[in-house]
C-alpha cells in the first residue's frame, strides 16, 4: 500500500495530542473562573446563540479579562486547526466584547495562529486528506504556485483577500505545494485584516444584525476584490516583463553566436 493511502497510528496520535493540549488549556481557564452556571458556554451556530453568549460573557470580560482572552484564543485556534466551521461567529464575538481595535488585533492573531497550527499539522499528516478531498483543486493550486514562485507573496495575499480558494484549503494545501512558511504567515497576517475589520466592526453592533448576509454588502465585497486585484498586480506585471525579456534574450544570444 502506498504512503498516501495509509494513515499511520502515530499521525492519529499526533492529532489527538494537539486536541488534548487545547482541551487542557480550556480546562485550566474553567477552573480559574468563579463557581457559576456555565451552561451557556457553547460554540454559537447562529446569530441568536451568539447574542446569548455575548450577553453572558460581557459580565465576565471586565473582571476576568485574561481568562476570557485565553479561552477565546484557545477556542479560535482549535477551530482553525481542525477545520471546525463557525469562526465567523468568533470574529463577531471579538468585536462585541473587545471593540474595534482590540477585537481586530485579537482576531488577526488568533486566525493567524490557527492557520499556522493547521499548516504544520497538515505538513505532518495532512497529505492523504488533501489528496482525497480536493485532488483537482490541489493540482490547480500547485500549478499556480509554481508559475508565480517569484511573486508568491502577492499571489498568497490575493487568495487571502478574495474568496478564490477557501481559507481552510489554503491552510491545508500550502505546505503540500511547498509554499514557504514565512510567505504563508505574512500573507495570512496582512490578507486577513480587511475581512476581519468588516466582521469585527459588525460585531460591535451585534444586536442590529439579522443575518450573516448583512456583513458583506456590495460595497464591502467590491472593496475586498479591489484590494485583491491590487495585491496580485505586481505578480502579473512581473510575469509580463519576464515574457517580454525572453524573446529579447533569445535575439541577443543569436547575435552573440553569429
Amino acid at each position: 500500500m502506498g504512503r498516501e493511502e495509509r494513515f499511520p497510528v502515530w499521525e492519529a496520535a499526533l492529532g489527538a495530542g494537539v486536541a488534548a493540549a487545547f482541551a487542557t488549556g480550556l480546562v485550566g481557564v474553567y477552573l480559574s473562573m468563579p463557581d457559576s452556571d456555565y451552561s451557556f458556554l457553547k460554540l454559537p451556530r447562529n446569530l441568536e446563540e451568539l447574542q446569548i453568549l455575548t450577553g453572558h460573557l460581557e459580565n465576565y470580560t471586565s473582571d476576568y479579562t485574561i481568562q476570557v482572552l485565553v479561552g477565546y484564543c484557545s477556542v479560535y485556534i482549535f477551530m482553525q486547526t481542525f477545520m471546525i466551521p463557525g469562526t465567523i461567529f468568533m470574529s463577531l464575538l471579538a468585536g462585541a466584547l473587545f471593540g474595534q481595535l482590540h477585537g481586530l488585533v485579537l482576531v488577526v492573531f488568533a486566525a493567524s495562529a490557527g492557520a499556522s497550527s493547521c499548516f504544520f499539522l497538515s505538513k505532518l499528516i495532512g497529505k492523504p486528506l488533501v489528496f482525497s478531498l480536493w485532488p483537482d483543486k490541489l493540482m490547480f493550486f500547485q500549478k499556480q504556485v509554481t508559475r508565480r514562485r517569484e511573486k508568491l507573496l502577492n499571489y498568497m495575499l490575493f487568495l487571502r483577500v478574495t474568496p478564490t480558494l477557501p481559507n481552510t484549503f489554503i491552510n491545508l494545501a500550502s505546505p503540500i505545494v511547498d509554499v514557504p512558511y514565512h510567505i504563508f504567515l505574512l500573507a495570512t497576517l496582512i490578507g486577513l485584516i480587511p475581512a476581519a475589520y468588516v466582521t469585527v466592526r459588525a460585531g460591535i453592533a451585534l444586536g442590529e444584525l439579522t443575518s450573516l448576509s448583512d456583513l458583506y454588502d456590495t460595497q464591502s465585497v467590491a472593496l475586498l476584490f479591489l484590494i485583491g486585484v491590487v495585491s496580485v498586480t505586481p505578480a502579473l506585471l512581473g510575469k509580463d516583463e519576464a515574457q517580454e525579456k525572453t524573446p529579447e534574450m533569445a535575439v541577443l544570444n543569436h547575435k552573440f553566436f553569429l
